[in-house]
Formats: C-alpha cells, sequence, structure tokens
C-alpha cells in the first residue's frame, strides 16, 4: 500500500473513533446533551407508571424510601421557612408531573429560577417545580400532562446556588378563582411518601 493510502486508512480510523467516543451510541446523558444544546427527550415519554390517584416522585430514579421532609427548615439566615421539598439529584435528571393536569404557568423568578406550575385536572391543587435547568421540548402553558410524563430537567437555576442540584417541589391547594400563584402551601412530603393526592 502506498503512503498516500495508509494516511487516507488512518484518517479514517481516526474519524471512526472520534465519532464513536462523542455518540456512544445513543446512551449520552442528558445533561451531556444540555451541555451541547442538542434537544432533550421528547415529553410525550411516561418515564414512571402510576395507578389513578397516586401521586409520582416527581424526579426520575429516585425511590420514595429516599425522601427526607425539609419542610419549615430556615432559609436566608431564618428570615423565612421553606415551604416545599427539596429533591437533590444529578444535573439534567428528568423531572416528572407528579400528577395529571395542565401546564398553568413557565415562570423565571429570583427565588425558584425557572419553574413551572401545573394545576390539577379538578383545579383543587397546583404543583410547583423550582430551579429547573429548562423545559421538556413542547412544554408549553395550556399543555396537558400525565403523571409521570417528563416535563423539565433538574438544575441550579434561581436561588439554588451553583452546583446546588435539586428540584423544590410544592403543593397548593387551591379554591375556586384563584390564579396560579395564589395557593395555600401544603407540606408535599407526607403527600409523596404515603403517594397519595392531597385534599
Amino acid at each position: 500500500m502506498t503512503r498516500l493510502g495508509w494516511g487516507i486508512l488512518v484518517a479514517i480510523v481516526v474519524v471512526i473513533a472520534g465519532f464513536a467516543s462523542v455518540t456512544r451510541f445513543g446512551t449520552i446523558r442528558p445533561e451531556a446533551r444540555m451541555a451541547r444544546g442538542a434537544a432533550m427527550p421528547s415529553p410525550g415519554a411516561v418515564v414512571a407508571a402510576t395507578s389513578p390517584g397516586r401521586l409520582v416522585v416527581p424526579v426520575a430514579g429516585v425511590a420514595r424510601a429516599a425522601l427526607r421532609d425539609n419542610w419549615g427548615d430556615p432559609r436566608e439566615g431564618g428570615a423565612r421557612a421553606h415551604h416545599g421539598l427539596d429533591i437533590p439529584a444529578a444535573a439534567g435528571t428528568a423531572v416528572l408531573a407528579a400528577a395529571p393536569g395542565r401546564v398553568a404557568k413557565l415562570f423565571q423568578s429570583g427565588r425558584g429560577g425557572t419553574t413551572l406550575y401545573v394545576r390539577s385536572t379538578d383545579g383543587g391543587t397546583v404543583y410547583y417545580y423550582a430551579h429547573l435547568a429548562g423545559y421538556a421540548p413542547g412544554i408549553t402553558e395550556g399543555r396537558i400532562v400525565r403523571a409521570g410524563e417528563t416535563i423539565a430537567f433538574v438544575g441550579d437555576s434561581g436561588d439554588a446556588g451553583p452546583g446546588n442540584y435539586h428540584l423544590h417541589f410544592g403543593v397548593q391547594r387551591m379554591a375556586p378563582g384563584m390564579r396560579w400563584w395564589q395557593g395555600e402551601d401544603v407540606d408535599p412530603y407526607p403527600i409523596l411518601a404515603a403517594g397519595t393526592a392531597p385534599r
């Protein structure tokens, strides 16, 4: 084989090896996709199955037994109490709809960062998801979501602090006529630990 032929062969091997190392044949983690700006998995994929009336733990791969109650923990040096449940997870982990409903609001705030509010199908509960890295493709205000559906991704936006990757999950009881931000906060821990929808 000529010197030119060997050079072409080596170039082909290098290109194939490089392609294999970056693609991993479809097994790239979500956070790696996010870092490259590529599309995330479709929100239509149901990641966790649930029975009617049973809440899904809203972070993929987190077991109910792993949840830790942090309701009422001091924040801002004791100036306020924590009204939610923080669920630690790796950056880019799928955030799942805890219950079926309609996306009421996609919102950016100083404390919560990238946030998402889902109102239950009966209108009596709002589920709040905060510190997100971003929304799943196709998630828009007004969209109907199923329990267990990927709606967003774990991040550290807002006042979470760089590298403090977790989902802040909140539950609010809603009276008729209340808007997405007006509900009464309820401790999500006992609801999620039991797996039952709030009453």
